[in-house]
């Protein structure tokens, strides 16, 4: 109630108050309501409202086309997202299988190895073995070579010192018939 008789006691005031009748030339407040109904009149007349609404509709279907293509545009990251990780799974199960594989032949590799060398332990375990027995025999045989070159040797001075002149030319005699009746 208070603001009301406010507004009011400002009305009355010879400042706001217009001076004459209202409907006067000389009455300002007549003079601006004419002035802002001729002002509101061009701008209907010109269309100024529908100019507005049509400029404010193409900015709404424009931001509506912004929204449109960023929608699109995330779909279309969310399907490449997609695919990449897809892709990254196939590669990491790609991988995966490849170390798989890598630690199964390897695993081959080192039994394969492990046969190779047991293969390579039992030759040369048998080389080693020849070489042991030949050099037996050949140690047998030079034993056998020197007794009975000691043998002879002890014989022939045994012989030498029982036999006679007429005994050795007997036994040479007896030699050269028995190699004459081989050869012929």
């Amino acid at each position: 109630m208070k603001k009301l008789s406010l507004i009011l006691a400002l009305a009355a005031t010879p400042g706001f108050a217009a001076s004459g009748p209202f409907v006067s030339l000389s009455n300002t407040n007549f003079v601006v309501l004419i002035a802002f109904l001729i002002f509101v009149g061009i701008i209907i007349y010109l269309k100024v409202p529908g100019l507005l609404g049509g400029m404010l509709d193409k900015r709404a279907e424009g931001i509506r086309a912004e929204l449109d293509e960023a929608k699109s545009l995330r779909e279309e990251a969310q399907t490449i997202l997609a695919s990449y990780e897809r892709k990254q799974r196939e590669v990491q199960q790609q991988s995966e299988r490849i170390i798989t594989q890598a630690k199964e032949e390897a695993q081959r590799a080192a039994e394969q190895a492990k046969e190779d060398l047991k293969v390579s332990m039992a030759r040369r375990i048998t080389a080693a073995e020849d070489q042991i027995a030949s050099a037996q025999a050949k140690a047998v045989k030079e034993v056998r070579d020197e007794a009975v070159s000691v043998a002879v040797s002890a014989a022939r001075a045994v012989i030498a010192k029982q036999m006679t002149a007429a005994q050795g030319n007997a036994l040479i005699d007896d030699a050269i018939s028995t190699v004459q009746a081989k050869l012929h």
